[in-house]
């Protein structure tokens, strides 16, 4: 029998997939406030990986949102989650505003690093370690000590129990 946080997960992953399909329903408000509860925070975190500028990531929150707006009718739950949707946007988003920073100054991130199939793998990292900040910042001090003592400070379990 499944546990109660993975039948959790998966009911709030399918009102999730929902919010795309409202919004190319005609719903803006609700959806995209929804949306942007969920995700603003991360892009603007992603953002700032980036471009080491808190106006930049800003820009590519807003950015990555219109282009939510407009093009969630092509999103398809059968095809990936929201989750890689929304993030999708936001690498695309990313891509214009860091070509025209490397002509002007070195970004946080080489354009080739994004723009490029090895990218894929370094983009992907950084968004795995934004949603793993954003899951330990989730737990409680406890259990985020414990975590942080055995990954962080190399301890066994013996140790951290001690």
């Amino acid at each position: 029998m499944e546990s109660f946080p993975t039948l959790e997960r998966d009911r709030v992953a399918g009102a999730e997939a929902l919010l795309p399909a409202r919004l190319a329903a005609g719903e803006r408000e609700q959806p995209l406030a929804e949306l942007y509860r969920i995700y603003g925070r991360r892009i603007y975190g992603l953002g700032l990986r980036l471009f080491g500028d808190r106006g930049l990531a800003e820009e590519l929150v807003q950015e990555t949102f219109v282009r939510l707006w407009r093009s969630s009718d092509r999103f398809d739950p059968r095809r990936g989650t929201v989750h890689t949707f929304v993030f999708t946007l936001a690498r695309r988003a990313g891509v214009d505003p860091l070509r025209r920073r490397s002509s002007h100054s070195t970004p946080a991130v080489a354009v080739e690093d994004l723009d490029a199939p090895a990218g894929d793998r370094a983009y992907d990292e950084l968004v795995l370690a934004l949603d793993m900040r954003d899951v330990l910042e989730s737990l409680s001090p406890k259990h985020r000590e414990v975590l942080e003592l055995q990954y962080l400070g190399d301890m066994t379990q013996a140790q951290i129990a001690a």
